[in-house]
């Protein structure tokens, strides 16, 4: 019998240890042997709750017996599970964890870690909650030269987008309403400014590269500059906003960013509405390839983590030999990634701004609402990122303009 201890009992701890019990049979199989959750690690006591008769508050608890074999690591942050899951790992004990900042900031040594001391840590619920992705990338798309990751990774923005598409909402009431429905912290400040979706891109460009991609490197931007107007305007071209985050490489060219995106229909991420997340991978053998579903929430978030536990315990003393080294992964200045716009522009006089955009870019489809005046918006052609936005500086400083009120990149 495998002995399993979980590090966190709030509602992905609560989650792994439900779907051990429920589905016990089905998961016991797959593992070639019974599961027993032998510990929980929590501060808090949970009267009335089975899991009180496991629960301990001391880590050392845990790392001192011997019995358990796999930790679960679901506290989420850096401190204290980043010492409680190095521990574990040397003191030779798998770890299957949930939480991407842990991975995002010491993934690559935490997986070194675990390749020196025979075991395995396994994180394939830190990205997509439910969806399976890290597994793929690491076993299944192997012979194929990854070309691009894009992926739609967190389901509070693509709540929030969806709501103010479909309903014409301005953010702020969307923000509200997510908050209501428990879909944003009420400091959602990691999800609306893409620092969530940050972390995970990271992740997945650091396996898609086998090197250290930092999310410190990444240019991020999130959705709070996304107004009911903008929506306006992409309702009218047929096409929708989504916050997308991309990894694109290029032999020894990386690229990285986290930013909404403007998509038409035809684009395979388009449909991914509501709370869910999509994830397409470009290969140069294999294609597009796309994985959609639950990117967080209670049980979709525990089978994952669930499933990295059943490895482990098929796999005891056996490193599963993810490929991400420690060497720092450069990313390419995104000033010379290709890159189209669409501009929202303010004006003082219509047609010495429609003037000045057909000069410095040519015949552009302007897109104007009705009933709205003093601005309308075009989509410029392409350009690298750093000549673009000196362009539309110039344009700016052009007479008759006011000023350029947002952009938007196409995706």
């Amino acid at each position: 019998m495998a002995k399993i201890a979980v590090l966190g009992y709030g509602t992905v701890g609560s989650g792994v240890v439900e779907v051990i019990k429920t589905n016990s049979a089905v998961v016991s199989k797959k593992a070639g042997e019974p599961l027993e959750v032998k510990y929980v690690l929590d501060l808090r006591e949970f009267p009335g709750d089975p899991v009180q008769d496991i629960l301990t508050h001391d880590f050392n608890d845990i790392l001192g017996d011997d019995e358990v074999s796999v930790v679960v690591e679901v506290m989420g942050g850096t401190k204290p599970a980043y010492e409680f899951v190095k521990k574990s790992l040397e003191k030779g004990k798998s770890v299957c964890t949930s939480n991407k900042a842990l991975v995002a900031a010491h993934g690559s040594e935490l997986l070194r870690i675990a390749k020196e001391n025979g075991v395995n840590f396994l994180f394939e619920a830190s990205v997509g909650g439910g969806i399976p992705i890290i597994r793929p990338l690491n076993r299944s798309i192997t012979s194929d030269n990854i070309q691009e990751i894009t992926g739609i990774l967190n389901g509070t923005t693509n709540y929030m987008l969806t709501k103010m598409a479909d309903e014409g909402l301005e953010y702020d009431d969307v923000l509200k309403d997510a908050q209501a429905r428990g879909y944003a912290e009420r400091d959602p400040s990691a999800d609306v400014e893409g620092w969530d979706t940050c972390r995970k891109i990271a992740i997945l460009a650091s396996i898609a590269t086998g090197k250290e991609v930092s999310f410190e490197d990444i240019p991020t931007e999130g959705i709070t500059k996304i107004s009911k107007r903008d929506m306006d305007y992409v309702k009218k071209m047929g096409m929708s906003i989504k916050l997308f985050a991309t990894a694109k490489l290029d032999g020894d060219k990386v690229w990285a960013r986290v930013a909404p995106a403007v998509v038409g229909k035809e684009h395979p991420l388009s449909f991914v509405s509501d709370v869910f997340n999509g994830i397409l991978v470009k290969g140069d053998m294999l294609g597009d390839v796309m994985f959609y579903g639950a990117g967080a929430g209670k049980l979709p978030t525990a089978s994952a983590v669930v499933s990295d536990i059943v490895d482990a315990v098929r796999n005891k003393n056996v490193n599963l030999g993810l490929s991400w080294s420690e060497d720092k992964q450069k990313l390419s200045d995104i000033n010379t990634m290709q890159v189209s716009k669409l501009v929202r522009l303010a004006y003082n006089d219509k047609a010495k701004a429609l003037f000045a955009v057909k000069t410095g870019f040519g015949d552009c489809d302007i897109i104007e609402l009705d009933n709205v005046k003093g601005e309308f918006a075009f989509v410029t052609p392409v350009y690298t990122e750093g000549s673009l936005n000196k362009k539309l500086v110039e344009l700016e400083n052009t007479d008759g303009v006011g000023e350029i009120i947002n952009t938007v990149r196409m995706g």
